[in-house]
């Protein structure tokens, strides 16, 4: 296989509802991520900016798949233990105290018998991918309309406009440990990846997702057609889009779309 060579592009903003923008997100040359904080003003912004704060830590450190998940998990733990410090500081000093959390979308590099990427997400921020067959999420909202969705209780259509749609059911906050779903991709199966908040998501459908990635090659320009779209579409929070491109890839390996989801029991004894 090829060097991996990776391009990558991100663009933020606050939209047209929210007053301060409490999206964060990390590029890093082998990890990425965004963050979509929650819990008011002060407390989401510090929520989001310490998940990519310990997420950076990873950068460069060339693990493998079994070692990159327990170093994710104990990021996502350092930014636990840093978010109940806050939130007892903020009590201590006689206010209320914050309610404050975050999403987290993770992809990481890592390196296997052949590098590949190890994906990661707590709640509904996205991971997406972009191949040939066009365009696949990979993530599942941790969401009660998702859980809606997978029960059969209500449709896809339904729950585009569902009043609990923004109600997530698993989030990195000083009370909650860390619960993130794991999957494992080679590189020839997301060539292109997309991590974004739900303010992209949520205001734009997939087959505008789908198009845009698409359209335009430069990931810094998909990245920023993606935030732009989400704010013509009405802007109702803050919206963050994180596109990463694998660049020279020698396709060796056989494509394999089944999505490699590796689950709570398994992730630190069964990667490949």
């Amino acid at each position: 296989m090829a060097a991996v060579d990776l391009h990558h592009g991100a663009a933020t903003d606050v939209g047209h509802v929210r007053e301060a923008n409490e999206d964060a997100f990390l590029v890093a040359p082998d990890v990425f991520a965004v963050a979509d904080g929650m819990g008011g003003h002060a407390g989401g912004e510090v929520a989001s900016a310490y998940a990519v704060q310990e997420l950076g830590r990873l950068t460069g450190r060339r693990l493998g798949s079994r070692a990159g998940v327990e170093a994710v998990l104990e990021s996502l733990v350092r930014c636990q233990v840093r978010l109940r410090a806050y939130a007892e500081g903020q009590a201590g000093s006689g206010g209320p105290a914050p309610h404050s959390g975050t999403t987290a979308a993770v992809a990481m590099l890592v390196h296997d018998e052949d590098p590949r990427w190890l994906l990661a997400n707590v709640g509904d921020s996205r991971i997406y991918r972009l191949t040939d067959a066009g365009l696949d999420q990979v993530s599942t909202d941790h969401s009660v309309v998702q859980e809606l969705l997978d029960a059969g209780r209500i449709t896809a259509e339904e729950a585009a406009e569902h009043p609990e749609r923004h109600v997530i059911t698993r989030a990195l906050s000083a009370a909650e440990a860390p619960e993130p779903d794991f999957f494992s991709l080679p590189l020839a199966a997301a060539e292109r990846l997309l991590l974004c908040t739900d303010g992209v998501s949520g205001m734009i459908d997939d087959a505008t997702i789908e198009a845009l990635l698409t359209r335009h090659e430069d990931p810094r320009d998909a990245a920023e057609q993606l935030v732009a779209a989400a704010l013509a579409a009405g802007g109702r929070d803050n919206a963050t889009a994180v596109v990463v491109d694998v660049v020279g890839l020698a396709k060796e390996h056989a494509y394999d779309a089944q999505q490699q989801k590796l689950s709570l029991e398994t992730k630190l004894g069964a990667l490949p």
